[in-house]
């Protein structure tokens, strides 16, 4: 097995398989001085201002002369003087391929009355603002099966009573997009598949009255879905109180239900990475590519997100689009993100984290071009904004941003009943009602991290496994979790604090 690996022939780089050090020779060339893990190794001389290509793609232009077998990173690659704004080529629907073969695979659900299945069986407690968080929390812990196992122990079909709370809901324009989000958010979660029971718990006089959120998303009260403001309950106790003996009324038919066959076509994936490394291109992201076109094939859905971190990668998802208006939308997005960091004196280049660049990431570019692994070859069925319901079957995109909860957030709301999640610096993340499965990107991050990964992509970059390999085995897992087998993030218990619906605009 070779010390470092090639992409593409044209690539003006190759990366690391290992640690590299001075003098070691990687293909015809010797490298000079160190270079970390999962790192960029100069293949042959570039001048400055010279484009650099890794996928057979720009990553970014030499910001000085790099020597051959130097180390290409910060130091020398940078987005370039236009920071990054470089002609792409949309080819709207250059490579829309026919529909694969159609595949049919089962995982053990949860049919729901109207037709929708589960793969989690929770009872929610949302709150409508900030200030009704203290009381959702203090209703939900009374559930908590470690602090007060007996409250549910009559009831073991049900996964748990979960309060997902936020930090917004007031101080913000009633009309303004920021309430549209949060509006279209709590909806998604109010109605979904996931939760068989939900109570919204408002304090009274907060810019996000429970009944206008109410008709905007045509939501009516119902025997297991129940709203009240504590200033009406009469404070925090009788707020507590009251909403302990709602769940209590609903557990009884939360519990009456039972797992069956249901096709994978109902299998809503959302698409996350986070913690990336040099790595998370190669194995982890392309791997779970595979396993998308692998559900599409099945009639399933996946939802690639986290519009900051495809951006400079977008014209590789403009040529999949089964419309040009698929396509449009998109960059639409991408220009709307532009302006955004524009605002708010910022740049799409600002995303890349200190640990991404540890990890072997040097600019925006570079990460997008590996972050868009994670969607497959599948055609791009449909572009949504941010907590929209996701209709259409297939491959489709949301925009949110790139922060990992706030983006899950979003994916949850538009239907989302599993996350698929890669990392490759190590990440603690679960995800309420939706279990959300971890992939490591590198075998020192599953040997370090492993009581929090689910699978470890690493044997990719090892030679031991190919990327078809792993995509197989990462959507059977995905139907042994569909099934009710816990991820490890579940077994952690995390989920609750994770809910961070985007919050645009002035707070005021």
């Amino acid at each position: 097995m070779t010390p470092f690996i090639r992409l593409h022939p044209s690539d003006d780089v190759v990366i690391a398989r290992s640690q590299l050090v001075g003098g070691a020779t990687v293909e015809d060339f010797t490298v000079r001085g160190l270079i970390p893990a999962g790192h960029k190794v100069a293949a042959h001389a570039i001048a400055a201002g010279a484009p650099v290509r890794r996928y057979n793609q720009i990553i970014g232009f030499a910001s000085k002369p790099i020597a051959q077998g130097e180390h290409v990173h910060t130091h020398n690659l940078d987005m370039g003087p236009d920071k990054g704004d470089f002609a792409r080529d949309y080819a709207f629907g250059a490579d829309v391929k026919p529909a694969p073969a159609k595949r049919e695979a089962t995982f053990m659900g949860i049919k729901r009355a109207d037709g929708r299945v589960a793969t989690r069986n929770y009872i929610g407690v949302l709150t409508s603002v900030n200030c009704s968080a203290t009381a959702a929390r203090a209703i939900a812990d009374h559930f908590s099966r470690q602090t007060n196992p007996q409250a549910l122990a009559a009831f073991p079909n049900v996964d748990g009573v979960v309060a997902l709370t936020h930090g917004t809901g007031c101080g913000m324009d009633g009309d303004g997009l920021g309430m549209q989000i949060l509006e279209r958010t709590l909806t998604g979660y109010a109605t979904h598949a996931n939760f068989a029971g939900v109570l919204v718990v408002g304090l009274g006089c907060e810019a996000n009255q429970i009944n206008a959120w109410l008709a905007t998303g045509h939501l009516a009260e119902g025997e297991n879905f129940r709203t009240f403001n504590i200033q009406d309950t009469g404070g925090t106790r009788k707020t507590v109180e009251k909403g302990i003996a709602l769940i209590n009324e609903m557990l009884p038919r939360a519990n009456a239900v039972q797992r069956e066959p249901c096709s994978a076509a109902h299998i809503t994936i959302g698409l996350q990475c986070g913690g990336s490394d040099g790595y998370s291109g190669i194995s982890a992201n392309p791997a779970l590519g595979a396993a998308v076109d692998i559900l599409v094939a099945h009639g399933g859905t996946a939802i690639l997100s986290e519009t900051p971190e495809v951006y400079g990668a977008e014209h590789l998802l403009t040529r999949r689009a089964v419309r040009r208006e698929v396509g449009e939308k998109l960059v639409e997005r991408i220009h709307w993100w532009e302006r955004y960091t524009a605002i708010n004196e910022g740049e799409m280049n600002n995303n890349p984290s200190p640990g991404n660049k540890a990890g072997g990431l040097t600019t925006i570019l570079e990460k997008s071009l590996g972050a868009v692994a994670k969607g497959g070859t599948s055609n791009l069925e449909a572009v949504y904004e941010y907590a929209e319901p996701v209709t259409a079957h297939g491959f489709v995109y949301m925009d949110t941003p790139g922060y990992d909860p706030v983006s899950a957030t979003g994916q949850v709301a538009g239907g989302a009943n599993m996350i698929c999640f890669t990392t490759g610096r190590g990440s603690a993340y679960g995800c309420a009602p939706s279990p959300s499965l971890k992939l490591a990107t590198n075998s020192l991050l599953w040997q370090r991290q492993e009581e929090d990964m689910d699978i470890n992509c690493g044997e990719i970059v090892d030679g031991k496994a190919s990327i078809q390999e792993m995509g197989q085995r990462i959507f059977e897992l995905v139907l042994a979790t569909a099934s009710g087998q816990q991820s490890k993030s579940e077994k952690h218990g995390y989920g609750q604090n994770e809910f961070v619906p985007w919050q645009v605009g002035a707070v005021m």
